[in-house]
């Protein structure tokens, strides 16, 4: 299966599914009944870098910078750009911006405690 198209995908959710599943379980144990608009708050910038990013990318990939092996990912294209390469941008972009969000929870608190 890792020598097949499905390898990237495959990849992908094996290195950030895990951990933006535990980002997920500590904001709503965090935040509980605030973490569903939190979490939403958080995914926009995350679309709007991951977005950004995959702009980037497809006029690199036009321009002949780089590109991708053939056969090591779905085959799935939005412009230039393989769908697993824009799912690594916008999963990347949750990743920080939900660590964000719980570092500066965890700073806020911090900072509540101290006289």
């Amino acid at each position: 299966m890792m020598d097949s198209r499905w390898a990237y995908f495959i990849h992908l959710m094996a290195w950030a599914g895990p951990f933006i599943l535990l980002q997920a379980v500590v904001l709503r144990l965090y935040f509980r009944e605030r973490a569903g608009p939190i979490f939403r708050a958080a995914l926009v910038p995350a679309l709007v870098v991951g977005v950004y990013l995959s702009i980037a990318d497809h006029l690199a990939i036009a321009e002949g910078i780089w590109g991708f092996g053939e056969g090591k990912h779905l085959g799935i294209y939005l412009g230039a750009v393989p769908l697993e390469e824009l799912l690594f941008f916008v999963l990347t972009s949750v990743m920080v911006a939900l660590g964000l969000t719980l570092f500066l929870a965890l700073l806020s608190r911090r900072e509540a405690r101290v006289p």
